[in-house]
């Protein structure tokens, strides 16, 4: 087990519940709050079992730590559709989520410190995600509270944010030890394989994403 900060471990599991907390005043659904914190359970047992540092295992076992969230959140956010009375609420909760995306970064680059995650995963890097937390409450505040904005702008930031978590999570799937690894052979990405951070490719990576997704495709039918 990787030794680094408890104020650090406290903070990510903040910063977990948060995003749950979010997304959950977003949907209103206790249906996927219970399968999140049924995940999050398994996760953390994996984890404490040492299932997602294992590189000797093909397939490897960090694709089992991203992949089922990730799925997910590809199939609710694609699939679901909502009223028109329930979009409005739904963008605000989900506009103001990405404001965790600032502890986050935050949160790895103590990682990184610790020495088990790469330096081109940190915002000193190549990890622009910092970006999104940062413009998430200023494009809150001119859309939803000033509506000085209108929502096509809503869309572009989605987009763009979008592709900017795209980026960190390419960037950390190919510095993972694993088959696929081709970046970072000196410093591989470890770090999120330990609880509590495997909440963060387990739990906040698909929640973000599911947000993305499901915001992209009520703004394209709300500006058409």
């Amino acid at each position: 087990m990787v030794q680094i900060s408890t104020p650090a471990a406290i903070g990510f599991i903040i910063t977990t519940v948060i995003t749950v907390f979010f997304l959950y005043k977003a949907t209103k659904s206790i249906k996927t709050l219970i399968i999140i914190a049924l995940w999050m359970i398994v996760t953390t047992i994996l984890a404490f079992k040492g299932f997602y540092s294992n590189t000797k295992e093909y397939p490897p076992h960090f694709i089992f730590l991203i992949a089922p969230g990730v799925l997910f959140a590809l199939i609710t956010g694609i699939g679901k559709s909502l009223s028109k009375d329930r979009v409005s609420t739904l963008l605000k909760w989900l506009t103001i989520l990405h404001i965790i995306r600032i502890p986050v970064e935050l949160l790895l680059f103590c990682l990184y410190k610790n020495g088990v995650i790469p330096h081109l995963m940190t915002f000193e890097g190549y990890n622009f995600d910092i970006i999104s937390g940062i413009t998430a409450p200023i494009i809150y505040y001119f859309i939803f509270i000033k509506k000085g904005l209108d929502y096509k702008y809503l869309l572009v930031w989605n987009i763009i944010c979008l592709t900017l978590l795209i980026n960190i999570v390419t960037i950390a799937v190919l510095s993972a030890p694993t088959p696929f690894q081709k970046l970072a052979f000196n410093h591989p990405n470890v770090g999120v394989t330990y609880f509590p951070y495997v909440w963060l490719p387990a739990v906040i990576v698909p929640i973000v994403l599911y947000s993305h997704i499901i915001s992209i495709r009520q703004l394209h039918k709300s500006i058409k």
